[in-house]
């Protein structure tokens, strides 16, 4: 037999990760989809952030036509008018900075109660996972995936999507109304868009990619310092303090690397996609110049329409911005979903069967076999065969390797045998919920884990019901009071 005690938990880098994986993962921001079942109990407050956001588009497209009224009576005769349209100008204004508040607020409130619902479930997942999860997964990079991931997430929930409609809305309004303004100059602006939509394809894949092997380095990172703080008396033993600072040291420069080369490229895309529009932008207010020269448009139509290429041109180069940032996140959302729909090795029956009260605590190994997820062709337990009856006391002994640690997990059932049974009170553990089990084990491990709370609650952990009578009794019994 082998002991688990002398097992290492190995996550695997994104070096050796296939990169076709990670390319399908990456390739389309539809991944962003699996957010939605965490955003449709908030429907409400979606859809009054999204009435605040078109209000606010809406108000802001309205605005350049208060503009070309002014503009265009600046030789009237009636001041009135002129008040009036400059009053008109205000109060759009005024609307303008009311929606814009209100769609923050409601926005970024929708982001921050989503995140909340995405970290409780996934923390409320990967709690229960069996100890086998984490012998293919570092514990640092699930924490990366609930800290830093999250947070890109809320990014996005928060602040890019509602950037990217609202842009989305003036980008198609605004040429609606452009083409309305003045249809020849709309079409010479819509000769600029093939050279914007391509460097937005072309340097967006490689964005994609970059992004989440960017994001696969930050989980490496955590990942190593999480292992080696969790260890850091075994560290500091074995001087290993050099080596370990070099392992961080070169995961963390990985992921800085990454980050540049992501860095690198969204500023690419960023400047070429401004240069290409606003160079046009200019181009076409040459032209129309000359129109108004020439008496064919009015001023303020000229002034009307360049807000609204502006406006558009603005939302162009937003959206080349966010695509990014979407990217990023679709990418954030697929190592979450990932966590939230892996499948456990040990499972819970659909209805377990329940022991009989009072339980007794007969044990029972009846040819058990097993070996750890990580080292299949190793047998920690072969074919074993164990009674022990209640009130009994039994020891294990042997060398390390022994298989005495992977008794005692069989027994709380972290993992099931390839082969064989293990029965309490005549109940295969397969059986019964493990909840159901475990709560009459009382379990003292070799290292002790102090959580960081009080004395009192670390007694209590497990027992949550436990009076403090009863917390003191305990605490003189181990001699801790």
């Amino acid at each position: 037999m082998a002991d688990s005690s002398s097992h290492i938990n190995v996550a695997t880098s994104p070096a050796v990760m296939s990169a076709t994986d990670e390319r399908e993962k990456s390739k389309k921001i539809s991944g962003l989809s699996a957010l939605w079942p965490f955003m449709l109990p908030y429907r409400l407050l979606m859809a009054a952030a999204i009435f605040a956001l078109v209000l606010t588009a809406m108000i802001s497209l309205a605005l350049p036509l208060a503009v070309r009224r002014v503009i265009d009576n600046f030789g009237s005769a009636d001041g009135a008018i002129l008040d009036q349209y400059f009053l008109a100008a205000i109060a759009i204004a005024a609307l303008l900075a009311l929606g814009t508040g209100l769609r923050y607020a409601l926005v970024t409130r929708l982001g921050e109660r989503v995140v909340a619902d995405i970290r409780k479930a996934v923390f409320d997942r990967v709690i229960g996972m069996s100890p086998s999860f984490y012998e293919n997964i570092m514990t640092g990079e699930v924490l990366s995936r609930i800290t830093t991931d999250t947070t890109l997430i809320l990014s996005v929930i928060g602040s890019s999507v509602s950037i990217a409609l609202r842009n989305m809305l003036i980008f198609v309004g605004g040429l609606v109304l452009m083409m309305l303004t003045s249809a020849k100059l709309t079409a010479l602006v819509l000769l600029i868009v093939p050279a914007v939509i391509i460097p937005i394809l072309v340097l967006g894949r490689r964005l994609r990619v970059i992004s989440r092997e960017n994001q696969d380095w930050i989980a490496a990172s955590s990942g190593s310092a999480s292992e080696a703080l969790t260890a850091v008396q075994t560290v500091q033993a074995f001087t290993h303090e050099k080596i370990s600072r070099r392992q961080f040291s070169d995961v963390t420069e990985q992921s800085y690397d990454a980050a540049k080369r992501r860095i690198a490229t969204r500023a690419a895309m960023t400047m070429i996609v401004i240069f290409l529009i606003f160079t046009g932008v200019l181009g076409v207010l040459w032209i129309g110049a000359n129109d108004v020269r020439a008496d064919v448009m009015s001023s303020g139509a000229l002034i009307q329409f360049v807000i609204y290429a502006v406006m558009v041109a603005g939302a162009v180069a937003a959206l080349s911005e966010i695509w990014g940032e979407l990217q990023r996140a679709a990418g954030a959302t697929e190592r979450l979903i990932e966590l939230l729909q892996t499948v456990d090795s040990v499972q819970d029956q659909e209805v377990p069967l329940s022991l009989a009260k009072p339980v007794r605590g007969r044990i029972q190994f009846e040819n058990v076999t097993f070996s750890y997820p990580a080292r299949p062709a190793v047998k920690a337990l072969d074919e074993v065969d164990l009674m022990i009856e209640p009130g009994e006391t039994v020891a294990f002994v042997g060398p390390s390797g022994a298989g005495k640690t992977t008794i005692i997990q069989m027994i709380l059932r972290f993992y099931d045998p390839q082969t064989g049974r293990i029965l309490l009170d005549c109940h295969a553990l397969s059986d019964l919920g493990r909840d159901a089990f475990r709560e009459h084990i009382a379990l003292v491990p070799q290292d002790p884990v102090i959580f960081a709370t009080s004395a009192r609650e670390n007694i209590r952990f497990g027992r949550p019901d436990a009076t403090d009578a009863q917390i003191e009794t305990a605490a003189k019994a181990a001699a801790a009071h």
